[in-house]
């Protein structure tokens, strides 16, 4: 039951509250599990220089959290000030809260840790005769025998509230929070060692990487070579913002977002302006509701984005937010644009069975494609003339293949015409097992291509990949135009509330951008007087809608970009060559060059993949060959 309201008889003084209930309820906004207490302790400790750190824990944590560390550690006289609240040696001025740059700050973690649970800080400073230990509860200090360094034990988690230890899961889930809260900080800190203990029992052991891969060992070390191997390097150097680390390719995206890990200055964050940007970065290679994975570090003065948000720290708000989000989406749209098929060329094949008698390949031809087709597209048709596209006869020398395609440039949503040219001078055997995706030998059902490469077997979505291919050259080609509006013979009118009401103002031109004329029809009513013109059969108010809130949200640029791709998609899609359409070899080929030069073309514009490869591995695995 609910207490009674107090009344005038009843009502009580306003009085400051103890100094230990004002702990308890500040215990609750930084520590929500033991987790909570893991991260705390391990942000201490390194920002304390630490190299090695050993986490200890029982019953998942609610029994005993130890965090050791051979960090510089706490002199004699300064351990007692440690467990005040707001007490910390990392900042001292506003102007250092404004640049901090340490993992902690707040000087609020050890204080509501131990206003809830059993403490004991064991410290040696260096050059110190020996270590000092002290009760959190008593505050007696004793002599102890340790190294230099810094010991932290947390006995009886949420004893002083029972009421929050009803909440803990069970021990098997609050240990897996622990060794990610520590896996977190292993990701951001490949130069230092993290050791996870439970009940006796080794967990967890990331040793310090070293050399000049260190990063790229930890990522290894901690998310398994699987993850190295299917991501792509990301690396956007300059200006004002930095973003490396590595992005997952699509394939390797996962149904649940448990593989994503964001640090802003070597903190780990969780932000929707990041989020957002990563997510918007991988619309066009992505399927359906799959989450990416991906550990990006972002880099930027400490001036320029607020990390004193949460209790926590696990939140930022950023002075520039359209920056930020700029440069982290062109960072990982540059790393997944490349196409992947030169990685099937650079790992020897390694079948199983070796075959004693060569078997002569066939020589073929490269053939130049003419798109072209009798029917126009209305106006923009005029801005896409017909073009040939030619290749050299043999690939470059060196591995790097063009970033750009050349242009095609389809006139016509109806499936576009291979006519290949005259057939080139032959390359050689040499020459031809260089292409990525390798030389057609067949057309399957009318679906895939086959193709063969130094790997073994390459099958090619022919429709995927043309669709692609269609729409990587429309979004070039009406890049900055605006989308063609269709007037409504009735305008819709719908009730609008007053944020609608304002972004449709602020807005006219961004809306104009995207082919829609909304106004308003009175203070609470606004009119939808044009549509896009290829969504005209559509509800005009449920799309005006969706518009403007999406506008009210995210960035104006983004959303413009967005609805234009979707339309572009729905228009390349209809371009491209269907199923059961017979291609001849030197058109197989052709399509293949085209999708070894396009970028994105590993996947359709739906994020299906456009082409697999079987290694000789593989097949010969297929027939038992060699057991």
């Amino acid at each position: 039951m609910n207490a009674p309201l107090p009344t005038a008889s009843t009502r009580r003084p306003i009085r400051e509250l103890p100094d230990e209930l004002i702990s308890q309820i500040a215990a609750g906004e930084v520590v929500e599990r033991p987790a909570s207490v893991v991260r705390e302790l391990v942000d201490n400790a390194l920002d304390a220089g630490a190299r090695e750190i050993t986490v200890r824990l029982s019953a998942g944590g609610v029994r005993l959290i130890s965090v050791e560390d051979d960090g510089g550690g706490i002199p004699r006289d300064e351990l007692t000030v440690a467990l005040r609240r707001h007490a910390t040696s990392k900042i001292a001025s506003l102007n250092e809260l404004e640049t901090v740059g340490t993992m902690g700050f707040r000087g609020e973690a050890l204080a509501a840790i131990n206003a809830i649970a059993d403490l004991s800080l064991l410290s040696r400073a260096a050059g110190a005769e020996h270590a000092w230990a002290l009760d959190g509860r008593t505050g007696e200090l004793r002599p102890v025998a340790r190294a230099v360094g810094t010991t932290l034990e947390v006995r009886e988690l949420f004893y002083a509230t029972p009421a929050r230890r009803k909440f803990l899961k069970t021990d098997a889930t609050e240990l897996a929070h622990c060794v990610e809260a520590v896996r977190r900080h292993a990701l951001a800190r490949p130069d230092v060692g993290f050791s996870i203990w439970h009940e006796g029992k080794l967990v967890e052991q990331w040793r310090a990487a070293s050399g000049a891969e260190l990063q790229l060992q930890r990522l290894g070390d901690v998310l398994g070579d699987e993850f190295v191997a299917q991501s792509v390097a990301v690396d956007r150097p300059g200006g004002a913002v930095r973003v490396v680390g590595r992005a997952g390719i699509p394939d390797a995206a996962r149904s649940r977002a448990d593989q994503q890990f964001f640090y802003v200055n070597g903190r780990f964050v969780r932000d929707k302006v990041l989020a957002h940007a990563v997510r918007s970065a991988y619309e066009d290679v992505l399927h359906g509701q799959r989450q990416p994975v991906y550990v990006l570090y972002l880099e930027i003065d400490p001036a320029r984005v607020d990390v004193n948000v949460h209790p926590t720290k696990i939140e930022v708000r950023f002075r520039d937010g359209r920056e930020v989000h700029q440069a982290v989406r062109h960072a990982i749209e540059d790393a997944l644009a490349a196409p992947r098929a030169g990685d099937a060329v650079n790992v020897p094949a390694a079948p199983f069975f070796k075959q004693s008698v060569p078997v002569e390949t066939p020589r073929w031809a490269q053939p130049a494609i003419h798109f072209a087709s009798e029917r126009g597209l209305g106006d923009a048709a005029a801005m896409w003339p017909t073009q040939r596209f030619d290749r050299p006869t043999a690939p470059p020398a060196t591995d790097a293949w063009p970033t750009q395609a050349p242009a095609f440039q389809p006139a016509s949503p109806l499936p576009a015409t291979f006519q290949p040219a005259a057939p080139l001078p032959s390359t050689g055997d040499a020459n031809a097992d260089a292409w990525p995706l390798g030389r057609a030998i067949a057309q399957l059902q009318g679906i895939y291509v086959l193709a063969e490469n130094s790997q073994g077997l390459v099958i090619v979505d022919m429709h995927a990949a043309h669709e692609r291919i269609v729409y990587e050259r429309l979004k070039t080609q009406l890049e900055g135009a605006a989308i063609t509006s269709q007037p409504l013979l009735i305008p819709a009118t719908f009730a609008a509330t007053p944020q609608e009401v304002a972004t449709a103002e602020a807005c006219a031109a961004v809306l104009a951008t995207l082919g829609l004329e909304i106004t308003p029809f009175s203070p609470r009513t606004l009119a939808v007087r044009a549509v896009p013109g290829t969504l005209a059969d559509g509800d005009p108010v449920e799309l005006a809608r969706s518009v403007l809130a999406e506008l009210g949200q995210h960035d104006a640029s983004t959303v413009v970009q967005r609805a234009q791709n979707e339309l572009l998609s729905t228009m390349a899609c209809h371009g491209a060559v269907r199923a059961n359409r017979r291609l001849t070899l030197d058109e197989m080929n052709a399509l293949l060059r085209q999708m070894e030069a396009t970028e994105r073309s590993d996947q359709c514009n739906h994020g299906r993949p456009t082409w697999r490869q079987l290694s000789l591995r593989e097949l010969d695995a297929l027939f038992l060959r060699g057991r």
